[in-house]
């Protein structure tokens, strides 16, 4: 921001060279200037000169300061000891003579007090004159000083500090009594007390500088250890310094420097924020704490940072060269105005600070741009801004349709909009107090003076039927006002109105919120608050109103309902209200602060009724005042007099598809919120997201869109959700309509209270009923539907039976019985069998068999029994399992309780294993072992069965069939360890084999030479290495067919051959051993062992030739046919000879038959 100069008293009025300046406090109407002229001149807020302020001095002005409260500008000159005290209110100025003046003394301090109206006047040498201008009392204070009060401070509770050429501090009451006084090392200047809301009496610090580079801290509890800080060299002169926050001190340097620095205790002179402010040199800086800002000038510009953030510099003015080298700087009270002065005799005074003063008429913008200069702008339309200067700085400025004013205190001016340039001035009017509020609308102006409300043509030259057309001939339409003539409640103020083209709305301190009707020109009393209403806002229509109450509470107000509903989260310190003017965002609007915007959508409509919600808070720049909202844009009114414009965080958000997810979720919870549903469903069909469309189609629920609802549910593919609103979306009954949408996003307690204020008030109770939520259904039907009273109590006891309250249960299956039985049996039925149950289950047994008994039903039978056995009750339980036919139940039951008698008489009927084998058990238990066999035998425990008939019967025969029978092994083993242990070694042997236990087999054969045996037993069943140790045994027995034999079937084949050609003739005449010895050759086809066997068979190796047969045999086993065929033809020649026609044949023919089985040609 550039500062406009808006004045400038020259070195022509102040003469050449410094010049001291002050506005006036409290006010800021006036500022006083005195230069080398000798002349004091007060000029007004424009930099006019007051003709009748122009006070010439005999000498040259060594102090001007105005009083507290600005009623008062006192001037001290060098040669004399009178200060002249000017009156703003009556412009005269009086001579206060100190009567210090003696022997040339002079004045050379004077300093009005910051609370009161005490002057404080130090002479060169060292005398005090306290004088309190609202009594006139003086009080002088002789050698207070022993030399030249140079410097002084007033603190908020009217202490004193003085510095002086002696080195000393003093400290004095508003009496002149000296509290405290201290020697210091070097002469002080600029005398401080704290900041004043630290201020305490005699409990804060007194700062001041020595020596032009060191800061002194001296505090007066601990005056034995006072501070002084020293700076770097390179910042200079310590020109000024001021306090910038608790225990934060600012201070500028000669060389350009601006810093911060801590007091803490534990951050002593620790720089928080440095800058090099000025290039060349600073000559003063000043705070300005009413709009926190610091300005420091040097280098031919003037820079202003804000307190709150120093690093951003809120603004440059650059001053000319040609008016001197910059001296002093002071703000004007507000902050609005600040000015400078120069080396050469000037002032400048520029303006910073702006007053926030706006008007908005639609998307048109009034706004204050210069103190007197206000600018009318339309950026929607994009229409150019006009701007023009109004007679005075206006406290408040209004615009309407046509027309535009502007005022201050009782009085306005009014203008007319024209379309093709500036406004044109109307007419200049007076009110008869002071006008905080003026509204426009085509015709008519309404104003709120002092509590009072008057409404009147703007332009009253023009008939009312002009703009209201006239039903009848009633009062005057020229005005009209609040309280009227002769109203007997006067006392009853408004406190805020507003005004549309229909209405005039307004409000007063009792809370009554007033409709005046502009074609019936009638006032209606339209709602009445619990509390005072401050403010209120209307919408263009003046159908919705915002209203704040003396609470700071926010409210919105239907006019169409004649209801207020409560604005949410509403801010404590709210300034103002803004619609929205974009024409489809009608129910949006929000309210500001000085911090933050907030965002409020009202739902004309919704399940739960009219509602606002907040839809997000938006942070406001420093200095920006909201003046006009259009779809989600707020233009703000800035310090600088200029329009900017601000994106709404509630509606941040873009309809690009080119967005990430997380940026996709976040636009489609705004629109959500907007009730932007259109943007929502692009979002969501975007995202294409489950959840996402859940959220839209709830939305759509909430705000009663059906149609998009049914869009949604069938995008989501949930037909019962479609089905249900296609059949709800017709229904006229609106509190039904609503009820059933309720419903379905599950508020169903406002669906019930929604549904007993409609035409179907059973609804509430189907409702209730199919949520399974029985004491509402209970409570309904009372009232609804008495006759579902049983239906309901019936259903309610199947829940608590099923939840475990068993005596409700039975409470509500008794209330559940219908007397009239005619349409009821099943009903009837089911709550007799509930009430069985119950009786069981709440311990009244004799009553719930009873039942069950006279009902006489298989199922009821087994679920009491089940009850009963729970609750082991095992003889009832037991008798009803009989009843029921459940045979394994009842018998299981029955051994619980050791009945074996009636266990024996259901066990044919017992189908279990299961239970089968506990009767075993019990019986074996009691000796009833045969019983117990038997048993096990049918439950198909065969080896408790085996073990029952060895260990107890003694019938090995009995365990030996069940063995054969089953194959048990762990059967097998018992039979083998009983015969084993009467010594019976073969049937042992057979059954540990039986029972793989070969290991132990072999060592028991073994042991008693049962290997044969064991041989026999093992078949062809065991592993390669059981064969091996079988023939392993045979060859140390020297037994070599069965060696042999189990070789073979070890696949040893060549020991296997060895064995099988050793066997003696004798033992074998048959040949077995060599038709064994042909099948190990032909299994393995070693060409070595055929040959071993060959040449056996031909008599080469003990030179006796076998039968031609064995030959024969061998070359089929190796697939030798055609030397097989050629045997074969010598075989049957020899049996021929010998008679053996029909082993010849049968040689000749299977010989035939495996020739051509092979494809070779018969010989």
């Amino acid at each position: 921001m550039k500062g406009e100069c808006l004045f400038q008293v020259g070195s022509a009025i102040n003469g050449p060279g410094q010049v001291k300046m002050a506005w006036q406090k409290s006010s800021g109407n006036h500022l006083a200037i005195v230069g080398s002229n000798k002349v004091v001149s007060i000029v007004n807020r424009r930099g006019e000169q007051m003709t009748d302020a122009v006070i010439p001095l005999q000498g040259t002005c060594t102090s001007l300061d105005w009083d507290a409260d600005g009623d008062v500008l006192a001037i001290a000159q060098d040669t004399n000891t009178i200060i002249l005290l000017w009156i703003a209110a009556s412009r005269e100025v009086i001579k206060l003579d100190t009567g210090m003046n003696k022997g040339g003394e002079v004045i050379t301090l004077m300093l009005w007090a910051r609370s009161s109206h005490m002057l404080a006047v130090g002479t060169n040498k060292g005398n005090l004159l306290l004088y309190n201008h609202a009594n006139r009392r003086k009080v002088s204070i002789l050698g207070k000083h022993a030399k030249k009060i140079t410097c002084g401070a007033w603190s908020v509770d009217n202490y004193i500090a003085l510095g002086s050429e002696d080195k000393s501090l003093s400290v004095s009451n508003s009496e002149g009594d000296t509290v405290r006084h201290t020697t210091l090392r070097d002469e002080p200047h600029n005398i401080q007390f704290s900041m004043p809301h630290e201020q305490s009496a005699l409990r804060t610090p007194v700062t001041m500088v020595l020596g032009d580079k060191n800061l002194f801290l001296y505090d007066m509890d601990d005056t034995d250890s006072p501070l002084e800080l020293t700076f770097q060299p390179t910042y200079g002169a310590l020109m000024a310094y001021a306090w910038h926050a608790r225990g934060v001190m600012m201070l500028g340097f000669k060389n350009g420097f601006l810093i911060v620095i801590s007091l803490d205790k534990e951050k002593i002179g620790h720089e928080l924020f440095h800058s090099h402010n000025h290039k060349d040199y600073l000559s003063a800086f000043s705070i300005c704490r009413a709009i926190n800002q610091v300005a420091t000038s040097g280098d031919s510009c003037v820079k202003i940072h804000d307190l709150s953030e120093l690093k951003d510099l809120y603004s440059i003015i650059d001053i000319d060269e040609d008016m001197g080298a910059l001296d002093q700087l002071d703000w004007e009270p507000s902050g609005q105005l600040l000015s400078v002065s120069t080396q050469k005799g000037n002032v400048l005074t520029y303006l910073v600070k702006l007053p926030m003063l706006g008007a908005v008429f639609g998307t048109r913008v009034a706004f204050l741009s210069s103190l007197r200069q206000i600018t009318l702008i339309n950026n929607v339309e994009e229409e150019p801004p006009i701007s023009f200067d109004v007679p005075v700085e206006p406290s408040f400025v209004s615009l309407g349709p046509f027309n535009f004013a502007v005022g201050m205190n009782d009085r306005a001016w009014i203008y007319e909009l024209d379309e093709d340039g500036p406004p044109r001035e109307l007419t200049e009017r007076s009110y008869l107090g002071n006008v905080s509020e003026m509204h426009f609308n085509g015709s008519y102006a309404a104003v709120l003076i002092e509590g009072k409300l008057e409404m009147h043509l703007i332009d009253e030259s023009l008939d009312f039927k002009d703009s209201y057309e006239s039903r009848d001939s009633g009062p005057s339409r020229d005005s009209w006002s609040y309280p009227t003539r002769g109203q007997v409640d006067c006392n009853d103020s408004v406190t805020c109105l507003g005004l549309t083209q229909d209405f005039l709305v307004f409000a007063t301190g009792s809370g009554v919120l007033y409709y005046f009707v502009m074609e019936d020109w009638n006032l209606m009393t339209d709602y009445t608050h619990l509390v005072g209403i401050v403010k209120l806002f209307p919408n263009v229509s003046a159908t919705r109103v915002v209203f704040i109450d003396e609470k700071s509470d926010g409210y919105l107000y239907n006019a169409v309902s004649i209801t207020a509903i409560e604005l949410p989260s509403f801010p404590p310190n709210v300034s103002g209200v803004l619609w929205d003017n974009w024409p489809l965002d009608k129910h949006i609007f929000v309210v500001f602060d000085e911090t933050s915007v907030y965002t409020y959508v009202h739902f004309r409509d919704s399940i739960t009724g009219p509602a606002c919600k907040l839809a997000g808070v938006t942070k406001l720049p420093f200095g920006y005042k909201p003046v006009m909202l259009y779809n989600g844009e707020v233009s703000c009114q800035t310090l600088s007099g200029k329009l900017q414009v601000i994106k709404l965080i509630s509606h941040n958000y873009q309809d690009d598809q080119d967005l990430t997810e997380p940026e996709l979720k976040a636009s489609l919870k705004k629109s959500i919120q907007l009730s932007r549903l259109k943007d929502a469903w692009t979002f969501a069909s975007a995202l294409d997201n489950k959840s996402c469309w859940a959220e839209l189609a709830n939305a759509a629920l909430e705000h009663l869109d059906i149609e998009l609802a049914i869009r949604v549910f069938q995008f989501l593919g949930d037909v019962a959700m479609v089905y249900t609103l296609q059949q709800i979306r017709d229904i006229e009954d609106r509190n039904l309509f609503v009820g059933y949408v309720a419903t379905c996003t599950g508020s169903y307690d406002l669906a019930q209270e929604l549904f007993l204020m409609s035409s179907n008030p059973n609804a509430a109770l189907e409702m209730r009923r199919d949520l399974l939520q029985w004491d509402q259904a209970l409570h309904l039907a009372k009232t609804l539907a008495p006759e579902q009273l049983p239906y309901i109590s019936k259903e309610y006891a199947q829940q608590l039976e099923f939840t475990g309250d068993y005596a409700n249960a039975l409470l509500h299956y008794e209330k559940g019985i219908q007397n009239n039985t005619s349409n009821g049996e099943t009903h009837n039925l089911v709550c007799r069998e509930g009430i069985s149950r119950m009786a069981i289950k709440t311990g009244d047994i004799r009553r719930g068999i009873t039942t069950a008994q006279a009902i006489n039903t298989k199922q009821l039978f087994i679920e009491c029994a089940a009850i009963l056995q729970d609750m082991k009750s095992y003889q009832e339980a037991g008798s009803l399992y009989e009843r029921a036919e459940c045979w394994d139940k009842a018998a299981s039951v029955y051994i619980k309780m050791k009945n074996w008698s009636k266990v024996g008489k259901l066990m044919d009927r017992v189908s279990s294993s299961k239970l089968r084998g506990q009767y075993a058990k019990a019986r074996e238990a009691d000796g009833h072992y045969q019983q117990a066999a038997l048993s096990y035998e049918s439950a198909k425990e065969y080896n408790n069965a085996i073990r029952v008939y060895l260990d107890h019967l003694k019938q090995p025969d009995e365990a030996v069939r069940i063995v054969r029978e089953t194959s048990s092994t762990t059967g097998a083993k018992m039979v083998a360890k009983f015969f084993q242990d009467i010594g019976d070694f073969p049937s042992a042997l057979q059954f540990l084999v039986l029972s793989m236990c070969n290991e132990e087999a072999y060592t028991m054969a073994e042991a008693h030479n049962q290997m044969e045996l064991y041989a026999e037993v093992i078949g062809g069943d065991a592993s390669p290495e059981d064969y091996l140790r079988i023939a392993d045994h045979f060859e140390s027995k020297a037994d070599h067919f069965n060696a042999g034999l189990f070789f073979f079937k070890a696949k040893e084949y060549g020991k296997a051959l060895d064995h099988l050609l050793a066997c003696p003739t004798s033992l074998h005449p048959q040949g077995d051993n060599i038709d064994m010895a042909i099948n190990v050759v032909g299994e393995c086809k070693h060409e070595g062992l055929n040959q071993q066997l060959n040449d056996y068979l031909m008599g080469d190796t003990d030179g006796i030739p076998k039968d031609a047969k064995y030959l024969f045999r061998l070359y089929m086993a190796m697939e030798q046919y055609r030397e097989a065929a050629r045997t074969a033809t010598l075989i049957a020649r020899e049996d021929q000879a010998a008679g053996n026609y029909r082993n010849a044949h049968d040689v000749l023919f299977n010989m035939y038959i495996e020739l051509r089985k092979q494809g070779i040609r018969i010989p």
